[in-house]
């Protein structure tokens, strides 16, 4: 009598080496195309935060006109504070523009890394007439 399992006894346990490197070269080439996407994606989200915020600020500039014939010379002039998700992204600030006629510029420079990653479109601003800038060479940031 032969002590030996039949080979059709048996089984075979887990994952052979050849098989875990393929999974694990599998994830690493998802994780490659994904990651990047995420990322500007994540740009693109922050990027739309500020332009909502910068925005709400222009029309609480116009408001800020009807009530004292003047635009609102700082940010903390009017009645807004800036939000968390934008305030670690973006510094905003407002200004007036002298001139005939006066008006304002609202700006938002990007900081950390919103910074890093978005150097396409840099520093977004609106002005009094709606115009909207970036410094950047971007086509598609606002």
């Amino acid at each position: 009598m032969s002590l030996a399992p039949s080979k059709s006894s048996q089984r075979a346990r887990g994952f052979s080496l050849i098989e875990l490197m393929i999974a694990v070269a599998i994830i690493a080439i998802l994780a490659a195309v994904a990651y990047p996407s995420y990322t500007r994606y994540i740009v693109r989200s922050n990027r739309a935060a500020a332009q909502g915020y910068m925005l709400e600020v222009s029309g609480l500039q116009q408001r800020y006109l009807l009530d004292a014939r003047a635009y609102a010379v700082q940010l903390s002039d009017l009645p807004t504070t800036v939000p968390a998700t934008v305030a670690s992204n973006y510094l905003i600030s407002t200004e007036p523009v002298t001139g005939p006629p006066p008006g304002f510029l609202v700006k938002a420079v990007p900081i950390n890394s919103q910074l890093a990653h978005d150097a396409e479109c840099g520093t977004l601003s609106v002005n009094q007439a709606s115009t909207k800038t970036v410094t950047g060479t971007g086509t598609t940031c606002w």
